[in-house]
């Protein structure tokens, strides 16, 4: 599941699940269509049926979280094993309730807080230790809808046009010690398999590699790893990248990501991770072994 299938990611896991001799189709998800008819759920697409699939792998975008997230759902229901479940990647995309998970865990995380009335900002603020902040837009991804204000002042006005645009947002403490660098730990299964240090270009906080930061492979600490491998089983995903920053206080966890690049970490480390994830579904996919079948 993919809406175009040039894109890096895509292209290398068709190729590699080709040179395994898999038959490959790919689809893009919001032209799909179903029917939901409770004796034979089906999947179209280009007007028919989509069946004989033993795997699905949705390479889902943010802002078609919600119709593919339903199209895989769909797929769960006729018995079709998904590389992630759509519950799990509804999970991980919800920033808050991936946090709250996370938290009720013990995972941890960057002091983080939510809040809507605009009665509350100073002692949001306060909460998370005061400025430098970073405030991140709920829907936001790759970099976008984050901010990072470094004065009371700043943060407040900030705060205050989220709040005009009626924006849902978090409120984090800035990790000062991380210098712009976080660390992508790529989980397949219960392991990690592939890891990178991704530095901010000067003058920018967000290591994101389309902003011009760079990349490198990284030795994780044993902590680092049980924590991005814990992260990804909370979420329920199977593959995920989890964005990691070292700080004075051990590994944090910024983000969960269901739908993890492959370019970045490829070439950082030179692994064939769309080999590794292919080879993932040959040891476990098999007709409904689903754990939700979509009714999560």
């Amino acid at each position: 599941m993919s809406r175009n299938q040039k894109l890096y990611s895509t292209r290398r896991l068709v190729d590699a699940a080709r040179e395994r001799g898999h038959e490959v189709q790919v689809i893009d998800h919001l032209r799909c269509y179903m029917n939901i008819a409770s004796h034979k759920p089906a999947v179209h697409y280009k007007g028919k049926p989509l069946s004989g699939f033993e795997a699905v792998i949705p390479r889902i975008g943010a802002s078609a979280t919600f119709y593919g997230t339903a199209v895989l759902r769909q797929f769960e229901m006729t018995g079709v094993f998904p590389l992630n479940e759509s519950v799990a990647i509804s999970r991980s995309r919800d920033k808050l309730r991936s946090l709250q998970l996370l938290s009720r865990r013990g995972i941890g995380m960057p002091v983080t807080g939510f809040a809507h009335s605009p009665d509350d900002t100073d002692d949001l603020l306060a909460l998370v230790g005061g400025a430098p902040v970073v405030i991140k837009l709920i829907e936001g991804t790759q970099g976008v809808g984050v901010v990072l204000a470094e004065t009371t002042q700043a943060a407040e006005s900030v705060i205050e046009a989220f709040r005009g645009l009626h924006a849902n947002f978090l409120v984090q403490e800035f990790i000062t010690e991380a210098r712009g660098a976080d660390i992508r730990a790529f989980v397949i299964g219960n392991r990690v398999v592939a890891a990178m240090r991704r530095q901010a270009k000067e003058g920018e906080f967000r290591s994101n590699l389309h902003r011009g930061g760079s990349a490198q492979v990284v030795r994780l600490t044993p902590e680092e790893r049980s924590t991005a491998i814990r992260s990804a089983r909370i979420m329920g995903l199977n593959v995920a990248g989890v964005d990691l920053l070292r700080s004075n206080h051990g590994p944090v966890v910024m983000e969960v990501n269901s739908s993890p690049g492959l370019e970045g970490i490829e070439a950082a480390t030179g692994k064939d991770v769309a080999g590794m994830i292919i080879a993932f579904i040959e040891s476990n996919a098999r007709p409904g072994k689903t754990r939700t079948r979509g009714t999560g």
